[in-house]
C-alpha cells in the first residue's frame, strides 16, 4: 500500500462512522438477546421440550453461534475484508430471522397446545428441523458479524494520529454500553411482547429492525476506514512453523538483530507498527535465521520469515492461555438463560396486584448493573486509578479481567444460597411436589446473582474483548475477535457437558436428581452452582499464574502526525 493510499485511509473513519456501525450490531443484539433470553420458555412451552434438553439446545446454539466467527474472521482477514463480510453475514442473518418468525407465526411449525393434565406432545422432527435451520442461518450470520463489526469499529480510530482524541479502550467501553442498551430493550420490551402479545410480533420487530440496520450500514460505506486484507493470516502462521521446523538443526543466533527483517515485505501487515523481537519461544526464531540456502532478495516464506511474522505467531500463542481462562466465566454466565430463568418462573414476580415481571426480563438487572458499572468505570474509576498507576486506561487489561473473575465466582456462590432459600419456602408451603406452582418468595431474591454477573461482565467481558483486540497483530484482529467468541463457544459447550454429566451421574434409583427434568423443587440446583464455584476458583488460580507470566507485545511505530518527529517510538501495548 503506497503512502497516498495510506493517508487517504487515515482521513476516513472517526466518530462519524459509529451510528452506522452500531446500528448493525444493535439490531443483531436485539434479535439474539430478545430470543435467547426467552428461548428456554419458547422451547418448553411452545415446543414442549424437557427442561434439560431445552437447556442443552440453548447452550449448543450459543456455542455454535460463537464458533462460526472463526470462519467469518478467516474470510474477512484473508479475502473479503470486514465490510463485505459483515454485509453478507447480515443478509444471511436476516433470512434466518424471517424463517424463525414464520415458524413462530404458522401453527403447522409447532405442536398443538397442551390440554389439561394430559402429557404434552413434543415437536415433530420436521418442526424441529425448521427451528434448527433458522438457528443455523442465524449462527452463520453471527459468524460474520461478531468478529468483524467490533474490530471494524475499532479500526475507525488510529491512536498514533495526534488528531485522534478517542482511545480504543474508551471505544470498547462505549461499544459494550450501547450493546447493553440494546439488550435492555430486548429483555424488557421484546420479552414482554413475546409473553403477552405473541412470539410472531416479538420476533418480527427485530427482523424488521435488522433490515433497516443493513441498509444503514451500507449507506455509511464512503465514510469508513477500510483496511484491505493481505492474504490469509493462517497461512503466515503455518509458514513460520514450517520454516522453523526446516531449520530446527540450525544453531541459535546470539544477537537477535541479525534475524531477518524486511520492512517492505511487512509493510501491508504493519501499518500501525512493527512487532519487535521477544525472548519467549526462541525455537520459532529459527524461521528468521538467514542461511546460505536463503535468497534475501526474493524470500521464500516457507523457509525464511521476518521477525514481525515470527512475532505474530508468538503473540497468538501467548494470548491462548489468557483467552482460555474466560471459558468457565461463560459457563457460569450461561446459567442466567437456563436455570436462573427456571428459578424465576417459580417465584412471585408481582410488582403490583395486576402486573408481574416476565421471568425472562429478570435478565434486565444483569444488564442494568453492567451499564452502570461500565459508565462508572469509564467516567470515574479510570480517572481515579490513573492517579495511582500512571496508566492511561487506569488499570491494565489483565487486572481488569482478574477483578471480573473474582466477582463472577462470588455470583455463583451467592446463587447457591438463594436456591436453598427458594426451596425452603417451597417446603414450608407444601409446594415441593407442585413444579408449576408459584412459591410465595419474591423473585427479587435473585437480584444479587443477576447483578453480580452484570458487574463481572463489565470488568471481565469488556476487558477480555479489549485484550484480544489490543494484543493481536493488527492484520489478525478479526481473527482475534473470533478467538474471543470461540472462548464463549467453549464456555457454552462446557455448560452443556456439565449439565449432561451432572444430570446423568447425580441420578438415583428413587428418581432424585440434582437437575431434574420436570420439578426443580425436587433437585439440588445449589450443589450445581457450588460445583461451578469450585471450578471458577481453580480457574482464577490458573488465570493469576498465566497473567503473572504473560508478556505484552512490544511494538515499534513511526509517529506520522509530526514530520519533525525523530525516529521511531517503542511501546508496550499494555501501557497504551
Amino acid at each position: 500500500m503506497d503512502q497516498k493510499e495510506n493517508d487517504g485511509i487515515r482521513k476516513k473513519g472517526g466518530l462519524i462512522t459509529m451510528p452506522f456501525i452500531f446500528a448493525n450490531e444493535v439490531c443483531e443484539k436485539l434479535a439474539v438477546v430478545g430470543f435467547n433470553t426467552n428461548m428456554n420458555s419458547y422451547l418448553t412451552t411452545q415446543l414442549h421440550m424437557p427442561l434439560t434438553k431445552a437447556a442443552n439446545t440453548l447452550t449448543n446454539f450459543g456455542g455454535t453461534a460463537s464458533l462460526t466467527p472463526l470462519l467469518g474472521a478467516f474470510i474477512a482477514d484473508s479475502y473479503a475484508g470486514k465490510f463485505w463480510t459483515v454485509t453478507v453475514a447480515s443478509i444471511l442473518y436476516q433470512i434466518g430471522m424471517i424463517s424463525l418468525t414464520l415458524s413462530a407465526v404458522l401453527p403447522q411449525f409447532r405442536p398443538p397446545p397442551c390440554k389439561g393434565e394430559e402429557v404434552c406432545r413434543q415437536a415433530s422432527a420436521g418442526q424441529l428441523a425448521v427451528l434448527y435451520i433458522s438457528l443455523l442461518l442465524g449462527a452463520l450470520g453471527s459468524g460474520g458479524i461478531r468478529p468483524c463489526i467490533v474490530a471494524f469499529g475499532a479500526d475507525q480510530f488510529h491512536e498514533s494520529d495526534p488528531k485522534q482524541n478517542t482511545k480504543t479502550w474508551s471505544y470498547f467501553n462505549w461499544y459494550y454500553f450501547v450493546m447493553g442498551v440494546a439488550m435492555l430493550v430486548a429483555v424488557t420490551v421484546l420479552v414482554y411482547i413475546q409473553d403477552n402479545i405473541g412470539w410472531g410480533i416479538g420476533l418480527g420487530i427485530p427482523t424488521i429492525a435488522m433490515f433497516f440496520s443493513i441498509a444503514a450500514f451500507i449507506v455509511g460505506y464512503p465514510l469508513y476506514r477500510n483496511l484491505n486484507p493481505d492474504g490469509s493470516p493462517y497461512t503466515r502462521l503455518v509458514q513460520v512453523i514450517v520454516a522453523a521446523f526446516h531449520k530446527r538443526n540450525v544453531p541459535y543466533l546470539s544477537n537477535p538483530s541479525l534475524l531477518y527483517q524486511n520492512d517492505e515485505l511487512d509493510a501491508s501487515i504493519s501499518l500501525e507498527g512493527k512487532l519487535l523481537h521477544t525472548e519467549q519461544m526462541k525455537f520459532l526464531d529459527k524461521a528468521a535465521i538467514v542461511t546460505e540456502e536463503d535468497d534475501n532478495k526474493i524470500s521464500n516464506l516457507w523457509r525464511l520469515n521476518t521477525v514481525h511474522r515470527v512475532e505474530e505467531l508468538k503473540t497468538i500463542i501467548r494470548m491462548g492461555p489468557i483467552g482460555a481462562s474466560g471459558i468457565f466465566l461463560i459457563t457460569a454466565v450461561a446459567q442466567q438463560h437456563t436455570f436462573f430463568l427456571q428459578q424465576a418462573k417459580t417465584m412471585d414476580r408481582h410488582l403490583t396486584k395486576t402486573f408481574q415481571i416476565p421471568a425472562g426480563s429478570m435478565f434486565v438487572f444483569n444488564i442494568l448493573t453492567m451499564l452502570i458499572t461500565t459508565a462508572f468505570y469509564d467516567r470515574v474509576f479510570i480517572k481515579v486509578a490513573r492517579r495511582f498507576t500512571g496508566l492511561d486506561r487506569g488499570i491494565s487489561l489483565l487486572q481488569r479481567m482478574g477483578i471480573g473473575f473474582v466477582i463472577s465466582t462470588l455470583a455463583t456462590l451467592v446463587a447457591g444460597f438463594v436456591e436453598m432459600m427458594r426451596k425452603k419456602a417451597a417446603s414450608a408451603h407444601g409446594l415441593l411436589d407442585h413444579p408449576h406452582a408459584i412459591i410465595p418468595i419474591s423473585v427479587f431474591w435473585l437480584l444479587p446473582q443477576y447483578s453480580l454477573n452484570g458487574m463481572a461482565e463489565a470488568f471481565m467481558s469488556i476487558g477480555h474483548l479489549e485484550f484480544f483486540y489490543d494484543q493481536a497483530p493488527e492484520s489478525m484482529r478479526s481473527t482475534a475477535m473470533a478467538l474471543f467468541w470461540a472462548s464463549i463457544s467453549a464456555g457454552n459447550y462446557v455448560s452443556t457437558l456439565l449439565v449432561t454429566l451432572v444430570h446423568k451421574f447425580s441420578a438415583r434409583p428413587n428418581g432424585s436428581n440434582w437437575l431434574p427434568d420436570n420439578n426443580l423443587n425436587k433437585g439440588k440446583l445449589e450443589y450445581f452452582y457450588w460445583l461451578i464455584t469450585i471450578l471458577q476458583i481453580f480457574n482464577l488460580i490458573y488465570y493469576l499464574i498465566c497473567a503473572k507470566l504473560y508478556t505484552y507485545k512490544p511494538i515499534e511505530f513511526q509517529d506520522k502526525g509530526d514530520s519533525s518527529s525523530k525516529g521511531n517510538q517503542i511501546e508496550l501495548s499494555s501501557t497504551v
